[in-house]
């Protein structure tokens, strides 16, 4: 996906004032896979960055050490190793007081889904709750699979794209199974393709219209297709991206409710207000206040 990958070394970026870096994903040369795999220290610092920050891509952690906690969008994650974690883009996320820290972290883009894109939908149900206990055999398993990533990753050869996309999507469908998430149904491609854009928050692409639009469709026909792929409306699943990333902004920028208000897309601050209370049961300025939700 344009945009989403850099050479090694190209700082980070702020997109607009008063809102969060965003890192990218770094590729040795420009047609190599979107992808990387390595411990915490071979990734390098920004993989346990301490400030909030965003991705353009998935990142798949595996944590085996270290104490302190894992903050994604509202929510503080204690550290219980071993755990593995599911930030997929757009997530905010930081680690919090953290020591002794040690595990590997897997990181791929959307296109690298290109094999199994029903993966996007169960990464975005994984996201919602992104961190998972495991026991001794789930933690095994896991340690085996991202050794087999590493070895492929490191070692090359032909195919070596094609074996990491196959190991990537085990890894993904073993982490829905230790949540409990059912696999979805496979989705369509105007199903998949609006997933993907609902799950990265672009400018003026706050309604069904609008999205139906950028596809080349009507929206009756949009809303029929998501339905069908994933369950849900399609104007059900924009009002949760609203709400994630107003919650996004409030806990972790500076922004006035107003600014946040403009920033999901409403004109209004006092329809963004009751919006909000509508869909989570407090006002812009009581959510902010209250802060992140704690989790054993």
């Amino acid at each position: 996906m344009r945009g989403t990958t850099v050479p090694p070394g190209t700082p980070c970026r702020t997109p607009r004032p008063g809102e969060l870096p965003l890192h990218r994903l770094e590729v040795p040369a420009p047609h190599a896979p979107p992808f990387a795999v390595g411990t915490f220290d071979a990734i390098g610092p920004l993989s346990r960055a301490d400030f909030p920050h965003r991705h353009t891509f998935y990142e798949l952690v595996h944590v085996t050490g270290g104490t302190g906690a894992h903050v994604v969008d509202t929510a503080r994650w204690p550290l219980r190793p071993p755990h593995l974690g599911v930030i997929a883009p757009g997530q905010v996320h930081q680690w919090a007081g953290v020591a002794g820290l040690t595990g590997h972290v897997v990181l791929f883009t959307d296109d690298f889904l290109l094999d199994h894109p029903a993966d996007r939908e169960l990464l975005r149900r994984l996201g919602e709750r992104p961190w998972l206990r495991l026991d001794a055999h789930a933690d095994a398993g896991v340690r085996r699979l991202i050794a087999d990533l590493e070895e492929e990753f490191r070692g090359g050869g032909e195919g070596t794209e094609s074996v990491l996309r196959a190991l990537v999507h085990v890894l993904v469908v073993r982490a829905g199974r230790l949540l409990g998430t059912p696999r979805p149904a496979p989705a369509g491609a105007l199903a998949a393709e609006f997933v993907r854009l609902a799950g990265h928050p672009e400018p003026g692409l706050w309604s069904v219209s609008a999205h139906a639009e950028r596809l080349g469709v009507t929206p009756g026909h949009l809303t029929e297709a998501v339905k069908a792929a994933t369950g849900r409306t399609a104007a059900q699943l924009l009002r949760e991206t609203r709400i994630r990333e107003a919650q996004r902004f409030l806990l972790r920028t500076d922004l006035t409710v107003r600014q946040v208000a403009s920033r999901v897309g409403f004109a209004d601050p006092a329809y963004f207000c009751r919006f909000f209370r509508r869909e989570t049961g407090l006002s812009p300025g009581d959510f902010r206040r209250g802060g992140e939700k704690h989790h054993d």
